[in-house]
């Protein structure tokens, strides 16, 4: 079978059958005749001869860190939503926390011709900036901000520091931190510094040193919680960078005699399903994470359609939950 013979069995011409694979403007009754005629014959267009044709693979590359993230799942939710209406197709790559295999993800993509790229970055080092400026399809970064580049992120800043802020207004006067890598600039500097101008602000400096760095799992969170107790053992709070890591911190503190949030409260960031089955649930942060894969993913269709776009840098806002 080919479009000829599609528009013959459908009586149309083979411009409507080229418009409707192409999610073209064609009248419904076209459109609907061609639809039978495809479900009869079970007639599939050359995704090869398209690309040739229009210079289009109709694919979209997104470069997420990993999969078992509440956050990475909702962004991607979020960038699906948009695509499944706009009829392209996503190509998912996991880097598994790597910022090496964003850079070669990014290389591979760049190479097979997907039309465009959405980075869920965990950093963006000199080797992303050299990549990123020569890149032939346009990239979206989101969750980090990038000066001069499209992105969509969040005010982890001002979360944390209103987050911190929450805390002590609960009675709380000896908190430490359990954070991320510095290098990560949303999740470890903007909220770190955030924690920190806020004990400063409420003369508690001693607890801007109070504070260990944490990877991404509930097992480190479980480890680093130890660790900060050993170090500070009259903390009254410990706030951590996310719910993941609190809940590893709820963990230890229960089967190390504390009672949570008595003797030590815990918050974290995400607004994440394991933040609302801790009990009592955890103060936390909720952030607009499909949101901004929703946004991410049209501002990336809108730059493919138009070519050059000016740069657009979208910051969301946030909301505290439980407080």
């Amino acid at each position: 079978m080919n479009i000829s013979e599609i528009a013959k069995l459908a009586g149309v011409s083979s411009a409507a059958v080229s418009r409707y694979f192409n999610n073209g403007y064609i009248s419904e009754e076209k459109k609907e005749a061609i639809r039978k005629v495809v479900e009869q014959t079970g007639y599939r267009p050359s995704i090869q001869a398209q690309t040739l044709r229009t210079k289009k693979t109709k694919m979209i590359g997104v470069i997420v860190p990993k999969i078992a993230s509440a956050s990475i799942g909702k962004i991607v939710e979020g960038v699906l939503s948009v695509l499944n209406e706009s009829g392209y197709q996503m190509l998912l790559a996991v880097t598994q926390n790597d910022p090496k295999k964003e850079l070669e993800y990014l290389s591979a993509f760049n190479d097979k011709q997907v039309d465009g790229v959405i980075l869920a970055a965990t950093v963006v080092t000199a080797e992303h900036k050299k990549i990123l400026k020569n890149l032939s399809v346009p990239v979206i970064l989101v969750g980090q901000q990038y000066s001069g580049h499209c992105c969509v992120y969040h005010d982890d800043y001002h979360a944390t520091r209103d987050l911190t802020e929450a805390v002590l207004d609960m009675g709380r006067k000896n908190p430490g931190y359990i954070g991320a890598i510095m290098q990560d600039k949303a999740v470890g500097a903007e909220r770190f510094g955030g924690y920190e101008d806020a004990v400063k602000k409420a003369g508690i400096e001693k607890a801007a040193q109070q504070t260990v760095i944490s990877a991404f799992t509930s097992d480190s969170g479980y480890e680093k919680a130890g660790e900060l107790l050993a170090k500070y053992p009259e903390l009254d709070a410990v706030i951590c960078a996310t719910d993941t890591m609190a809940a590893g911190a709820v963990r230890y503190l229960r089967e190390h005699g504390k009672k949570v949030p008595e003797d030590i409260l815990v918050a974290g960031h995400g607004d994440s399903e394991i933040a609302r089955v801790i009990t009592p649930p955890i103060p936390t942060v909720h952030f607009s994470y499909e949101k901004s894969g929703e946004m991410a993913v049209e501002m990336l269709i809108e730059m493919m359609g138009q070519g050059e776009t000016a740069v657009r840098e979208v910051k969301l806002g946030y909301s505290l939950i439980n407080i």
